[in-house]
């Protein structure tokens, strides 16, 4: 009896963990691809920096563009931020080269299509409506999330994108005038802005290819890209300035807003949620209007300076929150 005993528990156990190690081995997988606090945290800082650099990018990029037109200016800061980092690409594993390329085209194509459409539609509306037309992004990502990821916003997350659009509004005015085609290419910067933000998110969770490396073949994409349709414009491409003004913006663009920016994005988008990476970096335009009054002279009125607030507010409380 007491062999037979044995004999029944021993099943026992077996049968249970036959039917338990499944589910514990789902729950370490989850824990060990959950980020710590830590990582969380510093996630949230690099796009809160994020967010600086490229709030300073237009008015420095404007500077640059009065020495050479946008297609050739944007072959120049893609190509050489391409070439800056061809060695990290080249020094990885074929495995990390492949996943870089695999991910890395198809989110090229999608930056320099938003690229495209953001900078044709600022030359044909006015100022504040594409700086509210694109604010629209924050308030799309949840929504977007839920579409592809069917990951549904919470009702903070909602709030806070209410709260940065709002601000957006008060920031720039909102919508003056009628709609046109630059605010229908605003509006599908914004559309595309959410959709990359989730794309690149669920192409780099899995992938080998370092935040860098992504980098470099999104780059070289950009760059490509805006050399063709440079060489198909009519006049074509000029010949390189030579003013240190534009080199000086150039080398600024490349190393803050194209090299950290965009590697610090990717990398951020592996470690948080695509509408947590939204409302942090949705601070951008009013970084950039600080800016514009620190560096260019320029004047708020009391309506902006509330809604340049409440944008950070809202990035700030995103950061603080967490659930």
């Amino acid at each position: 009896m007491t062999r037979l005993s044995r004999s029944k528990n021993q099943f026992s156990i077996k049968t249970r963990l036959t039917h338990e190690l499944p589910a514990l081995k789902a729950c370490m997988t989850t824990l060990a691809l959950k980020p710590s606090r830590h990582l969380l945290r510093l996630s949230d800082l690099t796009l809160l920096a994020v967010a600086l650099v490229w709030g300073t990018s237009y008015g420095v990029a404007k500077g640059a563009l009065v020495f050479y037109p946008v297609l050739g200016f944007l072959a120049v800061r893609f190509g050489l931020t391409f070439v800056l980092l061809t060695p990290v690409l080249w020094r990885g594993t074929p495995g990390q080269r492949r996943d870089a390329l695999r991910t890395g085209l198809p989110l090229g194509g999608l930056l320099l299509t938003i690229f495209l459409c953001e900078t044709f539609g600022v030359a044909h509306t006015q100022a504040s409506n594409a700086a509210f037309l694109i604010s629209l992004c924050v308030v799309l990502t949840p929504f977007a999330q839920w579409w592809l990821m069917g990951q549904r916003p919470t009702r903070a997350v909602v709030v806070f994108a209410a709260v940065s659009l709002l601000g957006a509004a008060l920031l720039s005015g909102g919508i003056t005038g009628n709609m046109g085609w630059g605010d229908a290419l605003m509006l599908a910067a914004a559309v595309l802005r959410a959709f990359i933000v989730c794309q690149t998110s669920l192409l780099t969770r899995h992938s080998r290819a370092t935040a860098l490396q992504l980098t470099a073949v999104q780059a070289g994409v950009i760059a490509l890209g805006a050399v063709l349709l440079a060489l198909l414009w009519p006049g074509g491409l000029p010949a390189l300035p030579i003013e240190p003004a534009f080199w000086q913006a150039t080398v600024y663009l490349v190393l803050g807003c194209t090299v950290f920016a965009f590697f610090a994005q990717n990398w951020a988008l592996r470690h948080s949620s695509p509408s947590r990476v939204a409302l942090l970096t949705s601070s951008e335009p009013a970084f950039g209007a600080l800016f514009a009054v620190a560096w260019l002279g320029e004047s708020l009125s009391v309506l902006a300076w509330t809604g340049g607030g409440l944008m950070v507010l809202a990035a700030l409380w995103t950061t603080l929150r967490r659930n």
